[in-house]
Protein backbone atom coordinates (compact mmCIF):
# COMPACT_ATOMS: atom_id res chain seq x y z
CA UNK A 1 0.00 0.00 0.00
CA UNK A 2 1.14 3.51 -0.74
CA UNK A 3 2.74 5.40 2.06
CA UNK A 4 0.86 8.47 3.18
CA UNK A 5 2.42 11.83 3.69
CA UNK A 6 3.54 12.32 7.28
CA UNK A 7 2.23 15.90 7.26
CA UNK A 8 -1.41 14.99 6.66
CA UNK A 9 -2.56 14.40 10.28
CA UNK A 10 -0.97 17.63 11.49
CA UNK A 11 -2.40 19.66 8.63
CA UNK A 12 -5.83 18.10 9.05
CA UNK A 13 -5.70 19.11 12.69
CA UNK A 14 -4.89 22.69 11.69
CA UNK A 15 -7.91 22.82 9.40
CA UNK A 16 -10.12 21.57 12.23
CA UNK A 17 -8.65 24.20 14.56
CA UNK A 18 -9.25 26.96 11.99
CA UNK A 19 -12.87 25.88 11.65
CA UNK A 20 -13.34 25.77 15.41
CA UNK A 21 -11.74 29.21 15.95
CA UNK A 22 -13.26 30.69 12.77
CA UNK A 23 -9.84 32.10 11.83
CA UNK A 24 -9.32 31.31 8.15
CA UNK A 25 -6.70 31.77 5.47
CA UNK A 26 -7.81 33.51 2.29
CA UNK A 27 -6.64 30.62 0.11
CA UNK A 28 -6.59 26.85 0.57
CA UNK A 29 -5.12 24.22 -1.75
CA UNK A 30 -6.37 20.66 -1.29
CA UNK A 31 -4.54 18.18 -3.50
CA UNK A 32 -3.45 14.56 -3.80
CA UNK A 33 -4.59 11.14 -4.99
CA UNK A 34 -7.23 10.38 -2.35
CA UNK A 35 -10.51 11.75 -3.73
CA UNK A 36 -12.44 10.98 -0.54
CA UNK A 37 -10.14 13.13 1.60
CA UNK A 38 -10.05 15.92 -0.98
CA UNK A 39 -13.84 16.10 -1.07
CA UNK A 40 -14.12 15.77 2.71
CA UNK A 41 -11.80 18.72 3.32
CA UNK A 42 -13.37 20.77 0.52
CA UNK A 43 -16.88 20.30 1.89
CA UNK A 44 -15.79 20.94 5.46
CA UNK A 45 -14.05 24.22 4.57
CA UNK A 46 -16.81 25.33 2.22
CA UNK A 47 -19.47 24.85 4.88
CA UNK A 48 -17.41 26.60 7.56
CA UNK A 49 -16.50 29.57 5.33
CA UNK A 50 -20.07 30.11 4.20
CA UNK A 51 -21.34 29.86 7.77
CA UNK A 52 -24.91 31.08 7.88
CA UNK A 53 -24.36 32.96 4.62
CA UNK A 54 -26.55 32.34 1.60
CA UNK A 55 -25.36 29.90 -1.08
CA UNK A 56 -25.44 32.83 -3.51
CA UNK A 57 -22.10 33.82 -1.97
CA UNK A 58 -20.56 30.57 -3.24
CA UNK A 59 -19.02 30.59 -6.72
CA UNK A 60 -17.88 27.32 -8.27
CA UNK A 61 -15.47 26.89 -11.20
CA UNK A 62 -14.32 23.61 -12.71
CA UNK A 63 -12.06 22.45 -15.52
CA UNK A 64 -9.34 23.95 -17.61
CA UNK A 65 -9.46 27.13 -19.72
CA UNK A 66 -10.92 29.18 -16.87
CA UNK A 67 -10.67 32.96 -17.16
CA UNK A 68 -8.49 34.35 -14.32
CA UNK A 69 -9.84 37.86 -14.87
CA UNK A 70 -13.41 36.66 -14.40
CA UNK A 71 -12.42 34.84 -11.19
CA UNK A 72 -10.70 37.94 -9.82
CA UNK A 73 -13.71 40.11 -10.68
CA UNK A 74 -15.89 37.69 -8.73
CA UNK A 75 -13.47 37.79 -5.79
CA UNK A 76 -13.68 41.60 -5.79
CA UNK A 77 -17.48 41.47 -5.67
CA UNK A 78 -18.79 42.02 -2.14
CA UNK A 79 -20.76 39.13 -0.63
CA UNK A 80 -24.51 39.52 -0.27
CA UNK A 81 -25.39 40.10 3.41
CA UNK A 82 -22.55 37.85 4.53
CA UNK A 83 -18.99 38.06 5.79
CA UNK A 84 -17.33 36.07 3.01
CA UNK A 85 -17.49 35.24 -0.67
CA UNK A 86 -16.30 31.66 -1.16
CA UNK A 87 -14.77 30.65 -4.48
CA UNK A 88 -14.20 26.93 -5.14
CA UNK A 89 -12.00 26.02 -8.11
CA UNK A 90 -11.49 22.36 -9.08
CA UNK A 91 -9.27 20.65 -11.66
CA UNK A 92 -8.21 23.99 -13.15
CA UNK A 93 -4.68 23.00 -14.13
CA UNK A 94 -3.46 26.29 -12.62
CA UNK A 95 -1.18 24.36 -10.28
CA UNK A 96 0.39 22.39 -13.14
CA UNK A 97 0.64 25.13 -15.75
CA UNK A 98 0.83 28.25 -13.56
CA UNK A 99 -1.25 31.42 -13.68
CA UNK A 100 0.59 34.72 -13.17
CA UNK A 101 -2.53 36.87 -12.89
CA UNK A 102 -4.24 34.80 -10.23
CA UNK A 103 -1.05 33.99 -8.30
CA UNK A 104 -0.32 37.70 -8.03
CA UNK A 105 -3.85 38.39 -6.82
CA UNK A 106 -3.64 35.71 -4.10
CA UNK A 107 -0.83 37.65 -2.45
CA UNK A 108 -3.26 40.47 -1.64
CA UNK A 109 -6.88 39.37 -2.20
CA UNK A 110 -10.02 41.25 -1.21
CA UNK A 111 -10.74 41.00 2.52
CA UNK A 112 -14.02 39.19 1.82
CA UNK A 113 -12.65 36.71 -0.75
CA UNK A 114 -11.80 33.14 0.25
CA UNK A 115 -10.50 30.55 -2.22
CA UNK A 116 -10.60 26.75 -2.07
CA UNK A 117 -8.54 25.11 -4.82
CA UNK A 118 -8.94 21.35 -5.35
CA UNK A 119 -6.48 19.53 -7.60
CA UNK A 120 -5.20 15.99 -8.10
CA UNK A 121 -1.77 16.83 -9.51
CA UNK A 122 0.32 19.92 -8.84
CA UNK A 123 3.79 21.26 -9.60
CA UNK A 124 5.37 22.84 -6.53
CA UNK A 125 7.67 24.86 -8.75
CA UNK A 126 4.80 26.85 -10.22
CA UNK A 127 3.70 30.31 -9.12
CA UNK A 128 0.23 29.21 -7.99
CA UNK A 129 1.54 26.65 -5.52
CA UNK A 130 4.03 29.14 -4.13
CA UNK A 131 1.33 31.79 -3.78
CA UNK A 132 -0.94 29.55 -1.72
CA UNK A 133 1.90 27.91 0.20
CA UNK A 134 3.34 31.28 1.22
CA UNK A 135 0.10 33.20 1.75
CA UNK A 136 -2.51 30.55 2.51
CA UNK A 137 -2.64 26.88 3.44
CA UNK A 138 -2.08 23.66 1.49
CA UNK A 139 -2.78 20.04 2.42
CA UNK A 140 -1.87 16.90 0.51
CA UNK A 141 -4.54 14.20 0.63
CA UNK A 142 -2.50 11.14 -0.27
CA UNK A 143 -3.42 7.47 -0.13
CA UNK A 144 -3.40 6.46 3.52
CA UNK A 145 -1.35 3.63 4.95
CA UNK A 146 -2.84 0.39 6.24
CA UNK A 147 -2.62 1.31 9.93
CA UNK A 148 -4.45 4.60 9.39
CA UNK A 149 -7.11 2.96 7.23
CA UNK A 150 -7.77 0.27 9.84
CA UNK A 151 -8.29 2.96 12.49
CA UNK A 152 -10.59 4.84 10.10
CA UNK A 153 -12.63 1.68 9.41
CA UNK A 154 -13.03 1.06 13.15
CA UNK A 155 -14.06 4.70 13.66
CA UNK A 156 -16.64 4.62 10.85
CA UNK A 157 -18.15 1.38 12.09
CA UNK A 158 -18.00 2.57 15.71
CA UNK A 159 -20.23 5.52 14.83
CA UNK A 160 -22.84 2.93 13.80
CA UNK A 161 -22.27 0.87 16.99
CA UNK A 162 -20.36 -1.89 15.20
CA UNK A 163 -17.00 -3.45 15.98
CA UNK A 164 -14.46 -5.19 13.76
CA UNK A 165 -11.16 -6.96 14.49
CA UNK A 166 -7.91 -5.68 13.01
CA UNK A 167 -7.53 -8.91 11.02
CA UNK A 168 -11.01 -8.58 9.52
CA UNK A 169 -10.34 -4.91 8.76
CA UNK A 170 -7.19 -5.97 6.88
CA UNK A 171 -9.23 -8.54 4.96
CA UNK A 172 -11.77 -5.82 4.15
CA UNK A 173 -8.99 -3.67 2.63
CA UNK A 174 -7.65 -6.62 0.64
CA UNK A 175 -11.16 -7.17 -0.66
CA UNK A 176 -12.17 -3.61 -1.59
CA UNK A 177 -8.85 -1.78 -1.98
CA UNK A 178 -7.53 1.40 -0.37
CA UNK A 179 -9.73 3.94 -2.15
CA UNK A 180 -11.57 5.53 0.80
CA UNK A 181 -14.62 6.56 -1.23
CA UNK A 182 -15.19 3.00 -2.38
CA UNK A 183 -14.40 1.66 1.10
CA UNK A 184 -16.95 4.03 2.67
CA UNK A 185 -19.64 2.75 0.30
CA UNK A 186 -18.77 -0.86 1.14
CA UNK A 187 -18.90 -0.09 4.87
CA UNK A 188 -22.42 1.31 4.44
CA UNK A 189 -23.46 -1.93 2.76
CA UNK A 190 -21.95 -3.95 5.62
CA UNK A 191 -23.81 -1.90 8.24
CA UNK A 192 -27.11 -2.49 6.44
CA UNK A 193 -26.38 -6.20 6.03
CA UNK A 194 -25.43 -6.78 9.67
CA UNK A 195 -28.36 -5.00 11.31
CA UNK A 196 -29.35 -6.69 14.57
CA UNK A 197 -25.74 -7.53 15.42
CA UNK A 198 -22.83 -5.40 16.60
CA UNK A 199 -19.79 -7.12 15.05
CA UNK A 200 -18.70 -7.16 11.40
CA UNK A 201 -17.05 -10.48 10.49
CA UNK A 202 -15.04 -11.88 7.60
CA UNK A 203 -18.13 -13.82 6.51
CA UNK A 204 -20.09 -10.56 6.27
CA UNK A 205 -17.34 -9.04 4.14
CA UNK A 206 -17.25 -12.05 1.81
CA UNK A 207 -21.03 -11.99 1.48
CA UNK A 208 -21.45 -8.27 0.79
CA UNK A 209 -18.28 -6.65 -0.51
CA UNK A 210 -17.37 -6.96 -4.16
CA UNK A 211 -13.86 -8.00 -5.09
CA UNK A 212 -11.59 -5.00 -5.62
CA UNK A 213 -10.72 -5.96 -9.19
CA UNK A 214 -14.42 -6.30 -10.03
CA UNK A 215 -15.00 -2.83 -8.60
CA UNK A 216 -12.21 -1.40 -10.74
CA UNK A 217 -13.68 -3.05 -13.83
CA UNK A 218 -17.02 -1.42 -12.98
CA UNK A 219 -15.32 1.98 -12.79
CA UNK A 220 -13.54 1.24 -16.07
CA UNK A 221 -16.88 0.34 -17.69
CA UNK A 222 -18.31 3.65 -16.45
CA UNK A 223 -15.44 5.44 -18.17
CA UNK A 224 -15.94 3.54 -21.43
CA UNK A 225 -19.68 4.16 -21.47
CA UNK A 226 -19.02 7.87 -20.85
CA UNK A 227 -16.53 7.84 -23.78
CA UNK A 228 -13.74 8.83 -21.40
CA UNK A 229 -10.86 6.99 -23.06
CA UNK A 230 -8.21 8.72 -20.96
CA UNK A 231 -9.76 7.60 -17.67
CA UNK A 232 -10.35 4.06 -18.93
CA UNK A 233 -6.72 3.79 -20.02
CA UNK A 234 -5.43 5.19 -16.73
CA UNK A 235 -7.47 2.67 -14.76
CA UNK A 236 -6.07 -0.09 -16.96
CA UNK A 237 -2.47 1.05 -16.43
CA UNK A 238 -3.12 1.24 -12.67
CA UNK A 239 -4.25 -2.39 -12.75
CA UNK A 240 -1.15 -3.38 -14.74
CA UNK A 241 1.05 -1.60 -12.18
CA UNK A 242 -0.57 -3.78 -9.52
CA UNK A 243 0.38 -6.90 -11.55
CA UNK A 244 -3.14 -7.78 -12.67
CA UNK A 245 -2.85 -10.01 -15.78
CA UNK A 246 -4.14 -8.34 -18.98
CA UNK A 247 -5.99 -11.48 -20.05
CA UNK A 248 -7.88 -11.57 -16.76
CA UNK A 249 -8.88 -7.92 -17.23
CA UNK A 250 -9.95 -8.68 -20.81
CA UNK A 251 -12.07 -11.62 -19.64
CA UNK A 252 -13.85 -9.41 -17.10
CA UNK A 253 -14.53 -6.73 -19.73
CA UNK A 254 -15.97 -9.44 -22.00
CA UNK A 255 -18.24 -10.60 -19.17
CA UNK A 256 -19.56 -7.07 -18.60
CA UNK A 257 -20.38 -6.51 -22.27
CA UNK A 258 -21.94 -9.96 -22.55
CA UNK A 259 -24.16 -9.24 -19.54
CA UNK A 260 -24.97 -5.81 -20.94
CA UNK A 261 -26.14 -7.33 -24.21
CA UNK A 262 -28.34 -9.89 -22.44
CA UNK A 263 -29.83 -7.27 -20.15
CA UNK A 264 -30.47 -4.89 -23.05
CA UNK A 265 -32.27 -7.56 -25.05
CA UNK A 266 -34.55 -8.51 -22.17
CA UNK A 267 -35.18 -4.88 -21.18
CA UNK A 268 -36.08 -4.01 -24.78
CA UNK A 269 -38.57 -6.90 -24.61
CA UNK A 270 -40.16 -5.30 -21.54
CA UNK A 271 -38.90 -7.77 -18.97
CA UNK A 272 -38.90 -6.35 -15.43
CA UNK A 273 -35.67 -5.96 -13.47
CA UNK A 274 -36.47 -8.85 -11.15
CA UNK A 275 -36.91 -11.38 -13.93
CA UNK A 276 -33.82 -10.04 -15.73
CA UNK A 277 -31.79 -10.39 -12.53
CA UNK A 278 -32.95 -13.97 -12.12
CA UNK A 279 -32.15 -14.84 -15.74
CA UNK A 280 -28.58 -13.49 -15.76
CA UNK A 281 -27.64 -14.14 -12.13
CA UNK A 282 -27.37 -10.55 -10.93
CA UNK A 283 -28.79 -8.75 -7.91
CA UNK A 284 -31.91 -6.76 -8.93
CA UNK A 285 -30.39 -3.40 -7.93
CA UNK A 286 -27.38 -4.08 -10.19
CA UNK A 287 -29.57 -4.68 -13.24
CA UNK A 288 -30.37 -0.96 -13.41
CA UNK A 289 -26.66 -0.25 -13.81
CA UNK A 290 -26.45 -2.49 -16.87
CA UNK A 291 -29.62 -0.97 -18.33
CA UNK A 292 -28.12 2.52 -18.04
CA UNK A 293 -24.84 1.36 -19.56
CA UNK A 294 -26.66 -0.32 -22.46
CA UNK A 295 -28.50 2.89 -23.36
CA UNK A 296 -25.19 4.17 -24.73
CA UNK A 297 -24.83 1.29 -27.22
CA UNK A 298 -26.96 -0.21 -29.94
CA UNK A 299 -27.35 -3.97 -29.98
CA UNK A 300 -25.06 -4.08 -32.99
CA UNK A 301 -22.43 -2.04 -31.10
CA UNK A 302 -22.46 -4.59 -28.30
CA UNK A 303 -22.20 -7.50 -30.72
CA UNK A 304 -19.28 -5.80 -32.51
CA UNK A 305 -17.50 -5.13 -29.22
CA UNK A 306 -17.88 -8.75 -28.13
CA UNK A 307 -16.69 -10.01 -31.52
CA UNK A 308 -13.59 -7.84 -31.27
CA UNK A 309 -12.77 -9.14 -27.79
CA UNK A 310 -13.11 -12.75 -28.99
CA UNK A 311 -10.91 -12.05 -32.04
CA UNK A 312 -8.26 -10.37 -29.86
CA UNK A 313 -8.33 -13.26 -27.41
CA UNK A 314 -7.66 -15.73 -30.22
CA UNK A 315 -4.87 -13.54 -31.61
CA UNK A 316 -3.20 -13.32 -28.20
CA UNK A 317 -3.37 -17.09 -27.71
CA UNK A 318 -1.79 -17.64 -31.16
CA UNK A 319 1.00 -15.17 -30.38
CA UNK A 320 -0.15 -12.71 -33.05
CA UNK A 321 -1.06 -9.93 -30.62
CA UNK A 322 0.49 -8.67 -27.38
CA UNK A 323 -1.89 -9.14 -24.43
CA UNK A 324 -1.34 -5.59 -23.08
CA UNK A 325 -2.01 -4.02 -26.48
CA UNK A 326 -5.07 -6.23 -26.93
CA UNK A 327 -6.83 -4.63 -23.95
CA UNK A 328 -5.73 -1.16 -25.05
CA UNK A 329 -7.39 -1.76 -28.42
CA UNK A 330 -10.59 -2.91 -26.71
CA UNK A 331 -10.69 0.14 -24.45
CA UNK A 332 -10.21 2.50 -27.41
CA UNK A 333 -12.89 0.76 -29.47
CA UNK A 334 -15.47 0.43 -26.72
CA UNK A 335 -15.10 4.01 -25.47
CA UNK A 336 -15.12 5.63 -28.92
CA UNK A 337 -17.96 7.99 -29.81
CA UNK A 338 -20.04 6.68 -32.68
Amino acid sequence: MAKKTSEYPAKQKKINEAIESQVFQHSYLIYGEETYLRNQNKDKLKKALLGSGDAMNLQYYSGKNLNPGEIIDMAETLPFFAERRVIVIEDSGFFKDGCKELSAYLKNPAETAYFIFVETDIDKRKDMYKAVHNNGFDIECDVQNEQTLIKWIAFKLGKENFKITSEDAKFFLERVGTDMGNAANELEKLVCYAQGRNVITRNDIEAVCANWLSNQIFVMMDAMVEHNQQKAMQLYYDLLALKEPPQRIQALIFRQFNLMMQVKEMHDNHRDNGSIASAVGLMPFIVGKYINWAKNYTMQDLKNNLAMIIENDEAVKKGKLNDVISVEMILVRCSARV
